[in-house]
């Protein structure tokens, strides 16, 4: 059973200022070029990838989130859906490396260095 998760708000706009491309939203663009590369991904026993409805994030479109039990969850915006699945897994694998979650930001692909939207810290026993 996988340990971690990795959401993916499906209502993101394509970008600031377009809502839909070839009549989709950003984020279900996003959600399917992840799948996509998730079938091939050595981590997929250890990751859930989950959509949302919405992470609250529609100033900086596309949005995700990672979360583990006892780890501090991250939230990221601004997120190009078309290209910026791979290091999004990228970014998955340092956070499973990490006993509390926390990636620092020089050792995140170049795209999740400035688009940290929220960091959560994991809760108190």
């Amino acid at each position: 059973m996988a340990s971690h998760t990795l959401f993916v708000c499906k209502s993101c706009y394509f970008s600031a200022t377009q809502r839909d491309y070839m009549g989709e939203r950003g984020g279900k663009h996003l959600l399917s070029e992840l799948l996509k590369l998730y079938q091939q991904w050595s981590l997929r026993s250890e990751f859930l990838i989950a959509e949302v409805e919405c992470l609250s994030a529609c100033k900086r479109p596309c949005a995700v989130a990672l979360t583990a039990p006892n780890k501090t969850s991250l939230m990221f915006g601004d997120l190009p859906p078309l290209e910026s699945a791979a290091d999004i897994l990228k970014l998955c694998e340092k956070y499973r490396a990490r006993t509390n979650g926390i990636v620092p930001r020089n050792e995140r692909p170049e795209v999740l260095q400035k688009g940290i939207l929220a960091r959560i810290p994991a809760p108190i026993d």
